[in-house]
């Protein structure tokens, strides 16, 4: 890592050694150890270009070191620097939550169209985590009444968190799992979720990363259907008549969900690709028992 008998060590020569430290262990070395340096310095990584020169103090070298060491056994950016952006928003994320990925911007592009500028629908939210996706919908959509549930406080406490940073009207936050903490006879508008959907047979083919993300967040049964197939098979009771059920999941398992909700008696049946051409999301809609 950084050399400790340096009496000072400027931001060149820190990016230079950060750089050197991660290389052959990421393949963005460089952009690594700039993010990592701009959160250790508190400053953005303009300031770094414009202030080569400027040294680092001892206790900021330290913390860069230790940011280093965790990049450099894999530990994910997010989680080192406790900051990821979602929907062009800076969200909070801990070990507690699933780091949002891009691909479920596409979720909250669906919602969206879904819901007219000015809704005061009623939405649920099931496994908040960050709650990045019900603080999307809350910044395009304010007047929506959103519920969120998570069964991790932890992870809760962080959706609060980012909710508090950027939503402009209150969300409000449930801890349990599932819909086990909603009332008798409440129903919404729409029901959204990203649940956990990797098989335990695809552990050794993830991302390496995965193992710093909490499992409960990722893994869900053999096949990665048991939170999926739980979500739709409870939609009907929790939707109101026209109300819809919006899922992310595994692009090799849309198949699989267009059943579980036909089974289900969920109808008007969409299903939408991600920016790699990957079945991403499903749509389904609850008409009271009747056609859509």
């Amino acid at each position: 890592m950084l050399s400790s008998t340096e009496s000072q060590l400027d931001v060149q020569a820190a990016l230079s050694a950060g750089e050197q430290a991660l290389a052959g262990r990421s393949d963005s070395a460089r952009l690594d150890a700039e993010l990592l340096l701009s959160h250790a310095l508190r400053r953005n990584r303009a300031w770094l270009y414009a202030n080569p020169q400027a040294p680092c103090s001892a206790s900021e070298r330290t913390v860069f070191e230790a940011l280093l060491a965790g990049r450099a056994v894999g530990r994910p950016l997010a989680q080192l620097t406790g900051e990821k952006e979602f929907w062009s928003l800076p969200l909070a994320v801990s070990e507690y939550t699933l780091i949002p990925r891009p691909e479920t911007e596409g979720l909250v592009e669906q919602a969206l169209q879904r819901l007219p500028p000015h809704s005061t629908a009623r939405v649920l939210e099931l496994g908040t985590g960050s709650g990045a996706i019900a603080v999307a919908l809350a910044t395009e959509r304010p007047a929506l009444r959103l519920v969120a549930t998570d069964r991790c406080e932890q992870a809760l406490e962080v959706a609060r968190t980012n909710a508090a940073r950027h939503a402009p009207t209150p969300i409000e936050f449930r801890l349990g799992d599932w819909y086990a903490v909603l009332q008798p006879g409440e129903r919404f508008a729409m029901i959204v979720s990203n649940p956990p959907y990797i098989g335990e047979t695809e552990t050794p083919q993830t991302d390496a990363e995965l193992r710093f993300e909490p499992t409960q967040a990722l893994y869900s049964g053999r096949d990665g259907l048991n939170a999926l197939r739980h979500i739709i098979s409870g939609a009907a009771d929790r939707l109101e008549d026209g109300g819809w059920l919006l899922l992310e999941h595994g692009f090799r398992q849309a198949v699989a969900v267009a059943a579980e909700c036909t089974a289900a008696g969920l109808t008007a049946l969409q299903q939408y690709r991600d920016l790699a051409g990957h079945p991403r999301v499903t749509c389904a809609r609850y008409s009271g028992g009747g056609a859509a």
